[in-house]
């Protein structure tokens, strides 16, 4: 009965999801300020709607190599901003103004955008929006089909999310468009508590020196070489003395450009947009602020003992202890986990995936340096380890993994590339969160 009820939910969507699957990927990666002037969504960052996967065709097993397990750990997608103030600094800012005539056309203008975007996303703080449900039902079908070993007849599908709401209707989501794929898998599924450790891991000491004095310094004297804010915010008002004495024009620029970022995750965004406040040099030194921050705050950054990444160490170690169990079963199936944009970013960053685990000294090369935040860390970004063997007497395990969908690479020497011996990633990654946990117990 709950399967027919799946698939009567999702009946209307299959049609959409198959148009989606057969879209081409985009061309060739390029700089970020180049990769702007063709599609301005990627200068969200971490607000990037989930993009089609680069790669067209994934890389054949080595010879007599069988699919028998899948790994994966998601973000649960596009949503509406997560707090009410999101909304409120900018519309505050501006309503301000207008009552008192401070306000240009273009600024009573996209006074109203911002009253339009918050009505849509009123008390819906946090929560998926059609573009986010649509991306689980597109990325579980995709793996479906470039996995489909491990999804026959009778499959085990281990399934687990935090406990939050919209992590759990991502996870439902995904499933039931599993179901509508297959209706003789056997799903399992869990949402709780106990799994939170290691799903959405709190490390009060990290999470303490996230942002310390010294990376805000930082911060700080990397944004005050990148002030051309100041032409877009001043074509809002129409008084300079009240712009000058009561609006704080940096603050105010980055909320509305984090609503310009969000917007393509709203059904708004076929109706208007927040880019056309802005020129190409403008969007770019937003981006290049945000995506300074996410190194600072995920990264093996240079202050503070550059150790966020060790944040999502329970993770890794359940990935392992998980894949371990399932190495010993003769058909183990698969294991989904749906969680957090905060996992992802250090997740990688832990995994040394596609060099996110280098440091770097100064700020201004970030990007030179490949670190390039909404390649890693669109809504509905995941991670998917995929595993092979001959049979299940086999001990050399091998696996690859794939960064949102395209196949990456771990700082391990390994003679199959892009797949790698299970025994190397184990041993390696296993022997660097256990000498961090040891540090801390000294």
């Amino acid at each position: 009965m709950r399967k027919l009820f799946f698939l009567m939910a999702l009946a209307m969507h299959s049609s959409v999801v198959k148009a989606q699957l057969q879209i081409e990927p985009p061309p060739q990666i390029q700089p970020p300020k180049e990769e702007f002037k063709k599609n301005l969504r990627l200068s969200g960052g971490e607000f990037l709607a989930y993009p089609i996967p680069r790669q067209r065709k994934q890389t054949p097993a080595p010879e007599g190599k069988r699919l028998f397990y899948v790994s994966h750990y998601g973000h649960f997608g596009s949503h509406h901003h997560e707090e009410e103030m999101d909304y409120d600094y900018a519309l505050n800012c501006l309503t301000e103004a207008d009552d008192q005539g401070m306000l240009t056309t273009l600024g009573k203008d996209v006074l109203d955008r911002i009253r339009r975007m918050k009505a849509e996303a009123y008390l819906r703080w946090g929560e998926l929006t059609e573009v986010g449900l649509s991306q689980q039902r597109v990325i579980i079908s995709r793996m479906f089909e470039r996995f489909r070993p491990v999804f026959g007849d009778g499959a085990h599908v281990e399934a687990h999310s935090t406990i939050d709401g919209q992590t759990v209707l991502a996870m439902g989501v995904a499933l039931q468009q599993l179901l509508l794929l297959n209706q003789k898998l056997d799903i399992h599924q869990d949402a709780s508590l106990h799994e939170m450790y290691y799903m959405s891991q709190q490390d009060s000491g990290l999470q303490a020196e996230r942002l310390s004095a010294q990376k805000r310094q930082a911060f700080d004297a990397f944004c005050k070489k990148r002030r051309r804010w100041q032409r877009m915010v001043g074509a809002l008002f129409n008084d300079k003395d009240y712009l000058e004495q009561r609006v704080d024009g940096e603050k105010l620029n980055r909320h509305l450009f984090r609503l310009a970022s969000n917007l393509q995750s709203s059904e708004l965004r076929k109706e208007m947009t927040f880019y056309d406040l802005y020129t190409d040099n403008e969007i770019y030194e937003n981006w290049q602020k945000e995506n300074v921050l996410q190194y600072l705050t995920n990264g093996f950054s240079q202050y503070d003992g550059g150790d966020q990444p060790y944040s999502q160490r329970n993770l890794l170690r359940r990935i392992i202890q998980q894949t371990d169990s399932c190495i010993k079963m003769s058909h183990p199936g698969s294991t989904l986990r749906f969680g957090h944009e905060m996992v992802i970013m250090p997740l990688v960053c832990l995994l040394g995936l596609d060099g996110y685990d280098q440091q770097v000294g100064d700020l201004d090369q970030l990007e030179k340096r490949g670190w390039v935040d909404y390649r890693v860390l669109p809504m509905g970004a995941n991670i998917q380890f995929a595993f092979y063997r001959k049979n299940a007497s086999d001990k050399d395990v091998i696996f690859k993994i794939l960064l949102n969908e395209n196949e990456a690479t771990l700082p391990l020497n390994t003679d199959i590339a892009p797949y790698y011996h299970w025994d190397d990633f184990r041993d390696y990654y296993l022997q660097r969160i256990n000498a961090y946990d040891e540090n801390l117990a000294e």
